[in-house]
């Protein structure tokens, strides 16, 4: 499977991450699509011709390492499955090829609308510094009692569409810890499209909905928390957990 993997990206066009500054959408509409990873050649190999892929000291596939905060008693996780529908999200990653780290912020509207915002770190900071915290505060206007939660790390594939103003991320090899507990999900890929609003006329939308894969909610971040921390209330999510182990058995 690595070495198919590795063929097919070799046939797309590569992008340089300067050139991404045009397709940054830190305001966008994502939808996620969540397959087996046996299916990911296929897919790739249909959409070879409409996307670039991108391009980073010749590596194609990065590594990212992340590590998420919350406050001790959950406050992210639960707003997420409580529903709630202005919610926040804070971690900190690391684009392990190109040794950049950067503090995100991301902040979900009721309009289904995502922003990203961001600033630069040296590296990991499981002790939040003062910048970091005046950055959390200004960009939320609120103040937490923040913990560092959970890492993750996972490769990922970045495409470009040639034509829109659109990228699409392809993760595999998720991986959650956090000190002793571990939870990996080696089967599974999530595919990722950024849009400035969703519309079908995407190329991999198009081809997904003809296998019938259709667009299906779902954080990584909450899937890691319930896999980790098992006394999570977690009904909501009980569900999606479910036809993760299917698609991935």
């Amino acid at each position: 499977m690595k070495k198919q993997l590795a063929h097919i990206v070799e046939n797309f066009e590569s992008i340089s991450l300067k050139e991404m500054d045009g397709v940054s959408l830190m305001k966008r509409t994502d939808t996620k699509f969540v397959i087996h990873q046996k299916h990911l050649i296929e897919v790739l190999d249909l959409i070879k011709n409409q996307y670039r892929i991108l391009e980073i000291n010749e590596n194609r596939m990065m590594k990212y390492n992340s590590l998420y905060f919350d406050t001790p008693s959950k406050k992210f996780y639960n707003d997420h499955h409580n529903r709630k529908v202005n919610r926040t999200k804070i971690r900190m990653r690391k684009y392990v090829e190109s040794g950049i780290c950067f503090l995100e912020i991301k902040q979900k509207d009721g309009k289904g609308k995502t922003t990203k915002s961001r600033i630069s770190i040296d590296d990991f900071e499981p002790e939040l510094s003062d910048n970091s915290i005046e950055f959390i505060e200004k960009t939320t206007n609120q103040e937490f009692d923040l913990e560092p939660i959970i890492w993750n790390e996972f490769n990922r594939i970045t495409l470009v569409n040639k034509t829109a103003k659109e990228r699409l991320t392809i993760d595999v090899n998720l991986k959650f810890n956090i000190n002793n507990s571990v939870k990996a999900f080696d089967n599974l890929v999530i595919i990722e499209l950024k849009q400035e609003r969703f519309t079908r006329t995407s190329p991999i939308a198009k081809e997904l909905k003809t296998k019938q894969i259709n667009p299906y909610k779902l954080s990584k971040y909450c899937i890691g928390m319930i896999s980790i921390y098992k006394e999570l209330k977690y009904n909501r999510f009980k569900e999606k957990l479910i036809k993760i182990n299917k698609i991935t058995a």
